[in-house]
């Protein structure tokens, strides 16, 4: 019996010990990445995540918080995740759709019978995939205040965004012929969370999200009724210094952008879009399906063409299927690239605005897509 154990032991050897070196990538490889600005004590950086095969292979913080306090970034520091929050808005509706109390064609006006006849052609649907045609409200917003500073202009938030677009008219396209991004739509999905459920929006994502997936320390900001732990605080760079730009007239607005979190509570998010946690692998297919206007492929402005389902963006990256999406604001930076086939995700948020997560994100990616290339 021993001799048969001791002949085995070298076969097992290879077999467990081999394996893995194929897609090993380390974590000093990862680090190479970071430039050594964002590893400075005395300014903004950024947090960062690599979760490969289900496990988290790197995590690591860089720069500080705020220039006050200069409080180390870590994995449990809160970040703006900006239009990153999209794809939990997005889930908020599927929720309520997976409940019975929604359908993706229910029409605005179903939902808002005040809303002008405009609305009676934009669906649910056209709302969650950026083909609503709706008028962007920062615009709209500006154009209440034509000669006043940025800095002075007071905070709208989602509600007020719902109401300006009530005193429209028109829409910029009819619902479904184009695509358009437009943070007006999401604003406006957040509404719909509030009016289906009977909750504010940042009560049914803590409900049905945050407190599910034990994200301690994820909110929807409102400030006078909630704090952020851990507090990243976001920065610009502007005459030779770093100056502390962390809010501006759009950033009370929570649908399409006003979620914090940390790298450590993004990890359990994504564990339960990867385990279909909330929803079943069927339920989200809607989400991962790219949309198709009727006046041709979707794309931005510039001609770029651009695949988009409900809060995600699912253009492929060197031929390996993806869905991501960014996140911009006054003072952040943030990104979620994630490639299921791949078993690969990558996060990185920042609280200054002179990078790009993306380009970043995906260098690392590339390490790891090209260690499975070579297997």
């Amino acid at each position: 019996m021993q001799r048969r154990l001791l002949s085995i032991l070298p076969l097992l050897c290879l077999l467990t010990c081999a394996a893995p070196v194929h897609s090993q990538v380390s974590s000093s490889q990862i680090d190479a990445l970071f430039p050594a600005g964002l590893k400075s004590s005395r300014a903004p950086g950024a947090a960062a995540l690599v979760v490969y095969n289900g496990r988290t292979v790197f995590r690591r913080g860089y720069g500080v918080t705020d220039l006050r306090t200069r409080q180390a970034i870590d994995e449990h520091t809160n970040f703006r995740l900006a239009s990153f929050t999209k794809q939990f808005t997005a889930a908020c509706i599927m929720l309520l759709v997976h409940d019975g109390k929604l359908r993706y064609d229910d029409r605005l006006t179903d939902i808002f019978p005040e809303f002008p006849a405009y609305g009676h052609s934009i669906t649910v649907r056209n709302l969650l995939n950026h083909t609503s045609g709706l008028q962007d409200y920062e615009d709209l917003l500006l154009k209440q205040y034509p000669n006043m500073p940025e800095e002075k202009i007071p905070q709208i938030h989602d509600a007020g965004v719902l109401k300006l677009l009530e005193q429209q008219t028109t829409a910029e396209f009819l619902a479904g012929t184009r695509w358009e991004y437009s943070n007006s739509g999401y604003a406006v999905l957040a509404m719909i969370v509030e009016k289906i459920s009977g909750k504010p929006f940042g009560q049914f994502l803590q409900e049905r999200i945050f407190t599910p997936l034990k994200m301690k320390n994820t909110l929807a900001y409102e400030e006078g009724k909630n704090k952020v732990p851990h507090r990243a605080y976001g920065h610009t760079w502007k005459d030779n210094a770093w100056h502390e730009t962390d809010q501006s007239p759009t950033s009370a607005v929570l649908g399409d952008g006003g979620i914090y979190s940390s790298i450590d509570d993004l990890a359990k998010w994504d564990g339960a879009l990867r385990l279909h946690t909330l929803l079943t692998e069927a339920e989200m297919q809607p989400a991962l399906t790219p949309v198709q206007p009727a006046d041709g492929p979707a794309g931005f402005p510039d001609g770029k063409p651009v695949k988009y389902g409900f809060g995600w963006f699912l253009d492929p990256y060197q031929g390996h299927k993806r869905m991501s999406h960014d996140g911009s604001t006054i003072g952040f930076l943030t990104t979620i690239q994630r490639f299921p086939e791949d078993d690969l995700t990558i996060i990185i948020l920042a609280n200054r605005t002179d990078g790009d997560p993306e380009v970043l994100a995906l260098k690392i990616a590339d390490l790891y897509l090209a260690k499975e290339k070579a297997r």
